[in-house]
């Protein structure tokens, strides 16, 4: 699934449409289409201008004007991406917004899991994975001290409390398994057994990994292409992350995987003991 940094990168290759008018709308697919009707939905797009292309979490939303945001989620394999009037679209199309250039906004996805809302921005508590959700990595309200007291006293793992949005907001497996990395700490460690030291590690490792994974445009190991349709370049930077058997950069012990939650888990057994 998409992260914090491959939605920030589709987001910023989305920012020139902000002022295009969405003319029309051909919904392919309805029932990715959860909140309104998706003749409703329809009718309600169709002549409103894009006014901004924002991000939260693993959300994107294109706010329209009327007081509009246009929510979309990508889940595992959906797409936002520009068309020009004369390039085909994708075989997997499901939603086409064409607009006011004669270029279309296409959102496609192959497993067909990826969602789009449109509400009113003061309806937006009403989806629940935007109104819960926690702050996000490099922003002022994510700090050491938040970190500190969102583990205190948790007896859960701490690869799976990081994993919730409600912790943390845009962080998901990749990224989880590569900021326990550069922290150092065993992602079945608990929550509570975690001291100030480590805390404060772990703190810049999500700092430093998904900055470090923006500068790369994102992870590409499937399905992630950019608003462009270009992979992401992170892959190639990742320490233990699908490495499962080869040699861990630092020490050189092979990296193993486990099950943590329900979640495919890579670390160093030695650099992460």
């Amino acid at each position: 699934m998409p992260e914090l940094p491959e939605v920030e990168t589709v987001r910023r290759g989305l920012i020139g449409l902000a002022g295009r008018r969405i003319e029309s709308i051909d919904i392919q697919l309805p029932r990715l289409i959860k909140w309104p009707t998706p003749s409703e939905f329809a009718d309600l797009v169709t002549g409103k201008r894009i006014l901004s292309i924002d991000r939260r979490g693993k959300y994107l939303l294109l706010q329209l004007e009327g007081d509009l945001a246009l929510v979309i989620h990508l889940r595992m394999t959906g797409r936002l991406y520009l068309r020009h009037a004369a390039e085909p679209s994708d075989a997997y199309t499901r939603v086409l917004f064409f607009l006011d250039t004669g270029d279309r906004l296409v959102f496609a996805d192959t497993r067909t899991l990826g969602t789009l809302y449109l509400m009113h921005l003061e309806e937006l508590s009403h989806i629940h994975g935007l109104a819960s959700m926690g702050p996000e990595p490099l922003s002022s309200e994510f700090t050491a001290d938040y970190l500190a007291r969102a583990l205190n006293r948790r007896k859960a793992k701490v690869k799976s409390l990081l994993l919730n949005q409600e912790i943390i907001g845009g962080l998901g497996n990749i990224y989880v398994d590569e900021s326990l990395s550069l922290a150092g700490i065993h992602p079945e460690r608990t929550g509570e057994s975690l001291n100030r030291e480590e805390i404060e590690r772990l703190f810049a490792a999500i700092n430093h990994v998904i900055d470090d994974a923006l500068s790369h445009h994102g992870t590409t190991i499937r399905d992630y292409l950019d608003s462009s349709g270009r992979e992401g370049g992170h892959q190639h930077h990742l320490q233990v992350y699908g490495r499962k058997g080869e040699p861990c950069q630092i020490c050189g012990s092979a990296i193993q995987r486990i099950e943590v939650g329900g979640r495919g888990t890579h670390f160093c057994p030695k650099c992460q003991q």
